[in-house]
């Protein structure tokens, strides 16, 4: 048979000589090489534990010693500050209360000497030292999740998810909300965003720990104080106490998002003025060559004859063509209300830029309120180019014969919505490109949702929503 080979210590506290040998062979029968310390009391024991320079692995101990026996001798042994290993129980005792009270006083195993063999005691070590090993390393996992949730500079929670009440709360996230430690346990987790996106957040909560997933998201929250703040939530599943929990922690990007925010409307208040110069030369200069040119060519018509002068009307139209084209450029380059147009003129004129093919039937809906409202002159851009952008996919994919367009007032916020008949998409199977990429970049400069709707032939919507604090 093979022995074990791992060399292990074995404090051996019996009084009684025959049981000593015993108990030595079975441990030698299936040990190659123990260690055995024996002691013959609880005195001796004592002095064996007190000595700093041995340790053991288990201990084997009698229960009727001669100057200690039952529960006092347990809990001697147990409350020695020495004692980190396992104490199995080794009696002649049948008393099944007392194997059951001894068990619930912290011994590992507890044994009859009178069923005892070789493999009952091997089983017993190695099980009892597997266990010890298997707690101590339990109890190192929850100290490293302990220093790691109350010792994060990020604010931290476990809630339930039966209830979604807190569970455990760091001090980062006392700190960062303003709420004591009591009341965050006398609110439940969904109080922590703002109203209007509670529902929202029930939902994905739902889903989320149904499936028991890993979850990461953006969400706006808000302070005990009122201050609305936009955090990074990333969360994952966790059983504490046999309960389904989840451990979460929000990070605060209110000032990265509104940094990132100023540098994109830099860039892009960069691009428009580069756009509105280009624009401008177009039609300022490039357009008032050609209509010169054009009237120089006029002048010298007369004195050719029939051929020559048709071959100079041909360049004439040619030349009109082109100027045509750049000055329909111009105007996409630089919107007229730069100037002196209003929003929804602007859009009517970018509707009627796609009409001459006659492949559309173009509805503008501008709500009467937008006129008491001197819409700021980037969120009107924004949205003309959020609508530039539409247009192109419709032209290039929809295949629609009928656009409608859509600017209202509801509850404050403004909306606006561009939605074609077109084939549309199915939204799970078809991944959502640069340009819808772009037009929600715009809506979020003004802290705006961005939404498209689609399926296979129901043709395709999106909407994009600003709240009211940002249209001045």
């Amino acid at each position: 048979m093979k022995k074990d080979k791992i060399l292990h210590k074995i404090l051996l506290i019996e009084d009684n000589l025959g049981d000593i040998v015993l108990i030595k062979d079975y441990i030698e029968e299936q040990f190659s090489s123990p260690q055995i310390t024996v002691a013959r009391n609880y005195k001796e024991s004592l002095a064996i534990l007190d000595d700093t320079t041995t340790s053991f692995d288990v201990i084997v101990l009698d229960l009727n010693l001669p100057d200690k026996t039952g529960d006092s001798l347990i809990n001697a042994i147990l409350s020695h500050p020495k004692i980190i290993c396992p104490v199995i129980v080794l009696t002649g005792y049948t008393d099944i209360e007392f194997s059951i009270k001894s068990i619930s006083l912290g011994i590992s195993d507890y044994l009859l000497k009178d069923e005892l063999n070789a493999v009952t005691l091997y089983k017993s070590i190695i099980y009892a030292i597997e266990r010890r090993a298997s707690k101590l390393r339990l109890q190192e996992s929850e100290r490293k999740f302990s220093n790691l949730f109350n010792l994060s500079p990020q604010p931290m929670w476990v809630y339930d998810l039966e209830t979604l009440k807190f569970i455990l709360i760091n001090e980062a996230a006392i700190i960062h909300y303003g709420y004591t430690e009591e009341e965050f346990f006398n609110i439940d987790l969904v109080q922590l965003f703002v109203p209007e996106e509670r529902e929202q957040v029930k939902k994905t909560i739902k889903y989320v720990d149904s499936k028991r997933l890993a979850f990461s998201g953006s969400f706006r929250q808000i302070k005990k104080n009122g201050e609305k703040i936009e955090v990074e939530i990333y969360s994952t599943f966790l059983i504490i106490d046999k309960k389904p929990c989840r451990t979460v922690i929000a990070i605060d990007v209110t000032e990265k998002n509104r940094a990132e925010i100023k540098l994109t409307q830099a860039i892009i208040k960069t691009q428009e003025e580069e756009r509105y110069a280009i624009g401008s030369e177009l039609h300022d200069n490039i357009c008032q060559i050609l209509a010169g040119t054009i009237m120089s060519l006029s002048i010298i018509k007369p004195s050719l004859n029939a051929d020559k002068a048709t071959f100079l009307v041909n360049g004439i139209d040619n030349i009109k063509l082109a100027s045509s084209e750049i000055r329909n450029l111009s105007h996409r380059l630089a919107p007229a209300f730069f100037d002196d147009m209003k929003l929804n003129e602007s859009l009517l004129q970018l509707l009627s830029s796609i009409k001459p093919e006659g492949r559309f039937q173009t509805h503008l809906t501008f709500d009467k309120d937008l006129d008491n409202i001197n819409l700021k002159r980037e969120l009107q851009m924004n949205f003309y180019r959020i609508m530039q952008e539409q247009l192109n996919n419709i032209l290039k994919y929809a295949k629609a014969s009928i656009i409608e367009v859509s600017l209202s007032i509801i509850s404050g916020n403004l909306r606006f919505e561009i939605s074609d008949n077109g084939v549309g998409f199915d939204e799970a199977k078809v991944s959502k490109g640069i340009g819808f990429a772009n037009m929600n970049r715009r809506a979020k400069l003004f802290s705006g949702s961005f939404n498209v709707a689609s399926s296979p032939n129901k043709g395709c919507r999106v909407t994009i929503t600003i709240p009211s604090e940002q249209l001045t």
